[in-house]
């Protein structure tokens, strides 16, 4: 055992190692049992940390190599004495029943048996113990607690890019065809068409925009992902079983303004599904703007508050989705799929009874308000109705449910409901839907200060309950949450055709384009299914953003700029300042009204109180909750005080002279101010998050026939356009900070400019029905490198869509529907927005285009059919029928010409059937299911065409003069 005084290991057999002063290394200090330190480490890895001798737990191995040269000796003569023997087999027949357990049946001691093993391991022959054997040693119970805290500790959400071999062959399809496009232009450039060198020209502008346009959309698409979220995990984090619900807060924002319009109906299903939400209700608030200050809503809301008792805990009860009752009840599937409770068909029979009975009691609130009477509302108790007029009304406030409310039938508490309605008065300006909002924003400040907001519109329910859940995964994620601003859900919706004529769905949009950005800085915020953080509508810039410096004092004069400027300026100071500010801010919010009693560093802390009254209003109850990073309101604040505050933060004037609707909140200036509030959180250096779960978050309604979506198309041109023409301009706004990313700034670009495609698309729609008419074409006869250059064009444009279909499961009924309305609005509603919102920016003049209704249809899908007449027809219609006229003409002039005739007509026919083909819809809407077209669209469209072409055949402009005056020759021959 013994070789030049050093023991060998009894484990091992290896020499027990020696320190540099030649003190032999102890394991354990009752019994000086011989073994190495790799052997040591190795049993208490394994959990073994007890003496395999003695059983006395084993000292730090630090401690045992700290021991002086005496222990080396005083162990070298136990091993050595025949006496010590008898000493240690005292010690083993003391521990006899701690020894038993290293024994094996055969009586031979274990730790034998575990040298080979031990050996191979050290010689890595021996493989690492499975996962099923560590935790076959281990408990069920603590198994599954120590599932939880690994579960806890995993992060809520995982990215999953798109697969290289998909997105490889993709991205160089793209620039293969940027390759192709610069050949393409050249080709173009460099081979005029002498005999219609207009049409030449007009094209190649044309081709030219759609290029720079084709750039804008495809880039911003370059790294597109998906993402998957983990709602267990979440649980897991923040809901621990016995504690209580750390989950954050969530603030439900829903607007509506008149509910002959908005139906009641709709809206009680949308507030209904927010207050069955799987959520904790003390965390959950609904807020309802009505805008029109209507008692219709009013009375509805009391309704929907009283039948929330009973829907709330069936939902609960059964989890059943969607939580929007008419949805629900009307889902065509089986309602018994999974479930196992034997109440529950007894129970949903009397729950759809009582739905019945609270959508006659909703009608008849309807049916009542149809008539106004002439001395106005009146509510139960005699009171005139304060909002008898919709823009002389003062703030009103009333708050239902909730913890201090009525509860559910069960007892249970439910969530709070609050009817806002903001005070009007003549004379000030209040910005529609953003004004709204930004008064929610503020009201719910005041009243609960949730760190986040989700906003929906009035026809958009919560579809699946975990909605809210799914965000928080992202939100509530300290590697993710930090620096995103809002989370936003794709659109889906009820009601529409099967074949989506119209492409109402947006599919292309949101399931192509929408992951595109979430790849770079996120998605752009659509104006509803999306939650917010609070701290981003407050204009503060991400955690992350450096703040604004301290200066330093300078050692002359005691300061830092006056003697000793910086040699860089600070870029983009007031963002960075206001970042900063909350901290300079915080001694000073609580004392507003002690100024007499203020030193001179208060007073100090005043003048940045002051700034923030600027910024923020004359609210010291809101000032102090936008300093709350993690929400919430403050104890020393009773209910009453909070109402009567937020009654003075919804008042008109509470804006003037402040930030609101500039910086902070929604921004105003724009028919769409989601792009603005979006575009302006991300310029700050926030990002956003799309979330895509499996079940849609939200479902809303679209209008399904032609007049009603080219509104409301239209609509949102008109925004772009008004966002073109102001200083928020993407193309020139929020480059001092550099928070931008320039593939985001492309795609916010793409927003503004797409509305002024109208003017190429409809110049280049009319040009076959031009060139067929006339005899002219806009490019000159092929050369097979030419002719090569072109195939190699077409066919790299559609295996770039084909690629793009692969890689985002678009299906390609759903990208064709998207190419044909693109045309279709770009004829049409994008080209009125560009002259409205010039018209509107530059002359001061607000061009209303109205639509009226003419029939409609009982049937499935019968507002399909409804035909509306609007001028937003005429272009489209006139486009088809020239180019109609043109294919006629063209096919009349090959059969007068011959044979020789028949080839350039192909290229001209192929490109009036391609006009014709992306406007078939448009045709199929007109038409109607019975061809009932209004007859002034017909009447104005004849006449335009014959006017067009009438004035084509007198004036003739893109024929050469070569061409001209050799016709008029013959003419004057033929006169003669």
């Amino acid at each position: 055992m013994m070789e030049s005084g050093v023991p060998l290991c009894n484990t091992c057999g290896e020499r027990v190692e020696v320190d540099e002063k030649g003190g032999v290394f102890v394991a354990c200090q009752e019994c000086n049992f011989p073994i190495c330190k790799a052997c040591v480490e190795y049993e208490i890895k394994e959990g073994r940390k007890v003496c395999l001798r003695c059983g006395t737990p084993f000292e730090a191995t630090a401690d045992a190599e700290r021991n002086e040269l005496g222990s080396r000796s005083t162990m070298a003569a136990h091993l050595n004495d025949p006496q010590d023997v008898g000493i240690h087999a005292r010690h083993i027949s003391s521990v006899s029943t701690l020894d038993s357990e290293y024994n094996d049946e055969s009586g031979n001691p274990i730790w034998k048996n575990r040298v080979e093993s031990w050996k191979d391991k050290k010689n890595k022959k021996k493989k690492a113990p499975t996962k099923a054997d560590k935790e076959a040693q281990v408990p069920p119970e603590q198994q599954m607690e120590e599932k939880q805290i690994a579960d806890a500790a995993e992060p809520l959400s995982t990215i999953i890019p798109i697969p290289k071999s998909k997105l490889t062959p993709y991205r160089t399809v793209i620039i293969m065809r940027l390759i192709i496009l610069a050949l393409f232009f050249h080709y173009r450039v460099t081979h005029p068409v002498d005999s219609a060198y207009g049409l030449w020209l007009t094209s190649i502008i044309c081709e030219i925009w759609f290029a720079y346009s084709w750039v804008l959309d495809q880039f911003p698409k370059w790294s597109p992902v998906n993402r998957i979220t983990h709602v267990d995990r979440l649980s897991a984090r923040y809901e621990r079983e016995g504690e209580p619900s750390e989950l954050a807060s969530v603030d439900f924002f829903v607007s509506t303004v008149d509910p002959l319009k908005e139906p009641p109906l709709i809206t009680a299903n949308t507030v209904l599904s927010i207050l069955a939400v799987d959520y904790p209700v003390d965390k959950v608030s609904c807020y309802l703007s009505d805008d029109g200050a209507a008692m219709l809503t009013f009375e509805s809301l009391v309704e929907t508050a009283d039948f929330a008792r009973k829907w709330v805990p069936f939902c609960k009860k059964f989890s059943i989705e969607p939580r929007a009752p008419e949805f629900y009840f009307s889902q065509k599937i089986d309602y018994l799929k999974d479930k196992i409770q034997p109440s529950f068909v007894k129970e949903r029979r009397a729950m759809k009874r009582d739905y019945e009975e609270f959508k006659v009691r909703v009608n008849a609130l309807v049916a009542k308000a149809q008539k106004t009477p002439e001395e106005g509302w009146t509510m139960q108790d005699g009171t005139p109705w304060p909002g008898n007029n919709s823009r002389d009304h003062p703030g009103m406030i009333q708050v239902f449910l909730g913890n201090s409310g009525a509860h559910d039938i069960e007892g249970n508490e439910l969530p709070r409901l609050v009817y806002v309605s903001r005070e009007k008065r003549p004379g000030f300006q209040h910005h529609k839907k953003a004004g709204a909002e930004n008064a929610l924003v503020r009201v719910s400040a005041v009243l609960t200060n949730a760190p986040y907001i989700l906003n929906l519109d009035c026809d958009h329910y919560v579809n699946n309950s975990n909605a809210v859940r799914e965000a928080m995964c992202f939100l509530m994620d300290p590697q993710v949450g930090r620096d995103v601003c809002y989370v936003q859900f794709p659109q889906r919706f009820d009601g529409i055709d099967r074949s989506d004529r119209y492409a109402n769905r947006n599919i292309v949009f949101f399931d192509v384009n929408m992951k595109g950005l979430d790849g770079i800085q996120g998605p752009v915020y659509v104006g509803t299914g999306c939650v917010f953080n609070r701290q981003a509508l407050y204009g503060y810039g991400p955690p992350s953003m450096p703040t604004l410096p301290k200066p330093s004092s300078c050692s002359w004069c005691g300061c830092c700029s006056c003697c000793c400027p910086s040699k860089k300026p600070t870029e983009d100071l007031s963002e960075v300042y206001r970042d900063s500010k909350r901290e300079d801010l915080n001694a000073a919010i609580f004392n507003l009204g002690e100024i007499d009693n203020y030193d001179e560093y208060e007073r100090s802390m005043l003048i940045s109180q002051m700034s923030f009254e600027k910024t923020f209003g004359l609210s010291s109850v809101f000032i102090e909750s936008t300093l709350m990073e993690n929400g919430g309101v403050p104890e020393s604040g009773n209910p009453s005080m909070l109402i009567k505050e937020a009654i003075h933060v919804i008042s008109c004037g509470y804006e003037e002279k402040t930030a609101w609707g500039k910086e902070i909140g929604w921004i105003y200036g724009s028919v769409t101010e989601d792009i603005l509030t979006g575009f302006k959180m991300q310029c700050r250096g926030w990002r956003s998050i799309y979330c895509m779960p499996l079940r849609p978050a939200f479902k809303g309604s679209a209008p399904i026939n032609l007049s009603d979506r080219l509104h409301q198309v239209l609509r949102w041109a008109l925004g772009s356009v008004e966002i073109f023409l102001s200083r928020h301009c993407p193309l020139w706004y929020g480059f001092g900070g550099g928070r931008l990313k320039w593939l985001q700034r492309l795609a916010y670009i793409n927003t503004i400019v797409y509305p002024f495609t109208s003017l190429p698309l409809v110049a280049y729609c009319s040009i076959p029905a031009i060139c067929l008419l006339t005899g002219k074409f806009i490019i000159p006869t092929l050369s097979n490198l030419a002719s090569m250059l072109f195939l190699g064009l077409f066919l790299s444009i559609i295996i770039t869509s084909v690629l793009e279909l692969r890689w985002s499961g678009v299906s390609i009924e759903d990208w064709w529907r998207n190419e044909q309305f693109w045309v279709i609005g770009g004829v049409s509603a994008h080209l009125f927005a560009v002259f409205q919102g010039f018209l509107k920016m530059l002359a001061g003049l607000d061009t209303n285009f109205t639509v009226t209704a003419k029939a409609a249809d009982d049937a499935e899908f019968g507002e399909l059919y409804i035909i509306k007449w609007t001028t937003l027809l005429i272009p489209p219609t006139t486009l088809l029928i020239v180019n109609m006229v043109g294919v006629v003409a063209g096919f009349s002039d090959a059969l007068n010409k011959g044979y020789e005739a028949w080839g350039p007509l192909f290229g001209k026919v192929f490109f009036a059937f391609w006009v014709i083909l992306h406007l078939y819809p448009f045709l199929k809407g007109l038409m109607g299911r019975q061809n009932r077209t209004p007859t002034i669209v017909i009447l104005w469209s004849v006449l335009l065409a014959s006017v067009f072409s009438l004035v084509w055949v007198k004036i003739d402009p893109f024929v050469s003069n070569a061409n001209a005056d050799s016709l008029t020759q013959s003419c004057i021959s033929i006169d003669c």
